[in-house]
Parts: C-alpha cells; structure tokens; sequence
C-alpha cells in the first residue's frame, strides 16, 4: 500500500539516495527541502518518491523537485505525489523541466501543464535548456 504524506528530516536520506539515482531530477541538498512543501510516497515503510513545493506569492507556487525511485516507476506514485502536493491549493503552478526530458514533459501536460517559455542554458552537468510550464489549479 502507498501512503503520501509530508515528509521529515528522517526521509532526506532516502531522498537524496532517490536524488542521486534519478540524473534527470534536479539535485537540490535535501535538507532545503524541510523549508518548503515536502512531501513523500511511501510503500511498504520505504520512501519511494518526493516532490517539493515552493510558494511564491499568494496564488502562485513552483515544482522545485520530483522524483521515484527506478523501482517504483510507472506505479502512479508521481501521479499521487501531484494530486497530494495540489490538493489544498488553488492558483497556478510553474515548474521547468530539461528539454530533453521527454518523459517528464509528457507526464505534466497530460496533467494540463502548458509550455510558456524556454530559459536557455538553464541547467549545468550538462548544460542545457529549460522548459517553463504553468498549470492553473483550480
């Protein structure tokens, strides 16, 4: 059974191990993370995937993070990740993710995020463009 909750201090290694395994996600130190919207999915005890919120302003947030652990791909798990972090908030939501993560790009529009720009050479390691997309909550 998958269980989505807030996560702690106690989940950041498990966090930066799914980090360090995902070169797709972005690599934030997991302990910035106690000071946003974290949240976690757990099965069977174990955390098998995060995602991070940062609020902005009133009526506006942003996707820092996202990421499950290769194991649990393709179980819904990013999907409840999403549905847990959104379901108290209304407004937009913005998010950039690499151009070449295709997978990723396709996972947010089925969820009705939009492209609305590219920051060119956003990431480093490698360098690489990002795509900015927007999503309005309620």
């Amino acid at each position: 059974m998958t269980a989505f909750r807030r996560g702690r201090a106690s989940d950041l290694a498990a966090v930066e191990a799914i980090q360090y395994r995902s070169p797709e996600a972005a690599h934030w130190d997991p302990s910035d993370y106690l000071a946003h919207e974290f949240w976690v999915a757990e099965v069977a005890g174990h955390v098998a995937g995060f995602l991070v919120l940062r609020h902005l302003a009133a009526g506006e947030c942003e996707i820092l993070n996202l990421a499950v652990a290769w194991e649990f791909r393709r179980k819904r798990l990013a999907e409840g990740l999403l549905h847990a972090a959104l379901q108290h908030f209304c407004g937009v939501v913005f998010l950039e993710v690499r151009a070449s993560n295709e997978a990723a790009q396709k996972f947010y529009k089925y969820f009705g995020f939009q492209q609305v720009s590219i920051r060119n050479l956003y990431y480093d390691n490698p360098p690489e463009s990002a795509i900015v997309m927007k999503f309005h909550s309620c």
